[in-house]
C-alpha cells in the first residue's frame, strides 16, 4: 500500500513537472470564483495543464500586458480594457462576455441608510463615500456612471459625488489589507469610509467576513450593470482557448453564479 502511494505521488510530481503552464490575468473581484473554476479545469486535465493566476485591477493588468508581461487569457471586469488590447492586435479570438455583476452599497454597521434613501446618504456631507479608482479599476468607472445617473434626479449631484468620493482601492499605491483579510471588509472596519460602492459579489464576501456590515441595494434607476469581458491573447497555447471555453461552459458558469455573478454569453 505504501509503495503504491509513493508511486502515485511520484507520478503526480512527474506529470506536474511536464505540465503546460497557462497565465491567466483576472480582475480581483473574480478571485474566489476563478480560483475554484481553475481548480476544476486543472482537475479535468489530469495535471497536463497548470494555470498561474494573477489578480488585480483590470486597468493595471491591461497596462502590464501592454508593457510585455506574458498573459495567455485576460478576464476583465469590463469590456473596455480587453477591447483596447484587441484593437492593438493582441487578441487571438473574439471578446466574450463571460459574467455580469452589479454595484451594491456596502455600509458600516449602525449607519441608518436604506435603498430608497441611498442617494440622500451619498450626498450627505457627513457621510464619507468610498469607491475604487476610475480607469485603473472598472469598479471606479461604474461608480462614476452611477454619479452621472444621479444627476437626472438631483441637479448638481454628479459634481458633488465626484468631488467627495474617496478613491480608496485600485491604484498601485492604495493601502492593502493584510493578506488574510478581505479588502473591502478591512477598508470598512478600519473606518476609511461610511459607504463603499463596489460590486455586489465583493459586498457579499466583505459581509461574510464582517457581519456587522450592511449591504444596501442600489435602486434600479441608479444602478449600473457590469459586463466582464475575456480574450485569449496572441501567442497563447491551444489550451488557453480550452480554459476560456471552460469558463463559458455550463460548469464554469455554474461556479461563477455560485459566487454571485450573473450568466455570461453562452459558449459557442
Amino acid at each position: 500500500m505504501r509503495v503504491a502511494m509513493l508511486m502515485g505521488a511520484f507520478a503526480a510530481m512527474v506529470a506536474s513537472a511536464h505540465a503546460e503552464t497557462l497565465s491567466l490575468y483576472a480582475a480581483g473581484s473574480l478571485k474566489a470564483a476563478l480560483t475554484e473554476a481553475v481548480d476544476a479545469f486543472e482537475s479535468d486535465n489530469r495535471g497536463k495543464v497548470r494555470v498561474e493566476i494573477t489578480f488585480g485591477a483590470s486597468g493595471l493588468l491591461r497596462e502590464r500586458i501592454e508593457k510585455g508581461e506574458q498573459a495567455h487569457v485576460f478576464a476583465s471586469a469590463d469590456t473596455g480594457h480587453p477591447r483596447r488590447l484587441a484593437a492593438q492586435g493582441r487578441a487571438a479570438g473574439p471578446l466574450r462576455i463571460f459574467a455580469r455583476n452589479r454595484l451594491c452599497a456596502l455600509a458600516r454597521g449602525g449607519l441608518a441608510v436604506t435603498s430608497e434613501g441611498l442617494l440622500d446618504a451619498l450626498l450627505d456631507p457627513a457621510i464619507r463615500v468610498g469607491t475604487s479608482t476610475p480607469q485603473a479599476d472598472p469598479s471606479g468607472d461604474y461608480a462614476l456612471a452611477l454619479f452621472a445617473k444621479a444627476e437626472k434626479f438631483r441637479p448638481g449631484a454628479r459634481a458633488t459625488l465626484e468631488r467627495k468620493a474617496l478613491q480608496l482601492t485600485g491604484r498601485p499605491a492604495s493601502e492593502r489589507a493584510p493578506s488574510e483579510r478581505n479588502q473591502y471588509a478591512w477598508v470598512m472596519e478600519t473606518g476609511r469610509a461610511d459607504v463603499f460602492l463596489t460590486y455586489c459579489t465583493n459586498a457579499l464576501l466583505a459581509k461574510k467576513e464582517l457581519p456587522s456590515l450592511q449591504i444596501v441595494a442600489i435602486p434600479s434607476e441608479l444602478n449600473v450593470g457590469a459586463e466582464y469581458g475575456m480574450i485569449v491573447l496572441t501567442g497563447a497555447p491551444a489550451s488557453a482557448a480550452d480554459l476560456a471555453r471552460f469558463i463559458l461552459d455550463e460548469r464554469g458558469q455554474a461556479i461563477l453564479m455560485r459566487h454571485g455573478f450573473s450568466r455570461g454569453d453562452p459558449a459557442r
